[in-house]
């Protein structure tokens, strides 16, 4: 079982930071593309190699989000339509996510067996969630989707700022 730490920094231009394990060390750095087109994350571990990148679709009417693990194409998450609150469905192989994902209070499942927990930590600058991998063999795709569940609902809150 591993215990990993990701903070988020408010302020951060083009969205850098990194995942530490639990004696506080750098084991993942989550760098986001400020200007391009489109807007993508890539995961990278201590050893500069990249583990996993999510990408915004383009020209799409409801916004859709690609995260790629070990360069294979694993999730997709897609804004479904609603009138009021946000909806999104995330498609996965062998992986389900359970609980409030939008609160970041989850469990990843596969094949019915609980896999990763997430929940977020409460007075922290910015948003901190504690991950813990049960299954280590899984720990690129649970990060790479904690990442783009991240990245989908800073996207959101940003489109409903513009709109307000």
């Amino acid at each position: 079982m591993n215990k990993l730490y990701m903070r988020q920094k408010v302020f951060s231009l083009g969205g850098k930071f990194t995942v530490k394990n639990k004696s506080d060390q750098d084991k993942y750095m989550i760098e986001g593309s400020l200007f391009s087109v489109p807007k993508t994350f890539t995961i990278i571990d201590a050893n500069e190699n990249v583990i996993g990148k999510i990408t915004k679709k383009v020209f799409s009417f409801l916004p859709k989000f690609f995260v790629e693990v070990d360069g294979e194409e694993m999730i997709t998450i897609q804004k479904e339509f609603s009138f009021f609150k946000a909806r999104y469905r995330i498609d996965a192989r062998n992986i389900e996510v359970q609980g409030d994902w939008w609160d970041k209070n989850f469990e990843v499942m596969s094949r019915g067996e609980v896999v990763g927990q997430v929940v977020e930590k409460w007075f922290a600058w910015g948003d901190t969630y504690e991950v813990t991998i049960f299954d280590e063999t899984l720990e690129h795709i649970i990060i790479s989707l904690v990442v783009a569940i991240d990245f989908v609902k800073q996207q959101d809150n940003a489109a409903a700022a513009a709109s307000s």
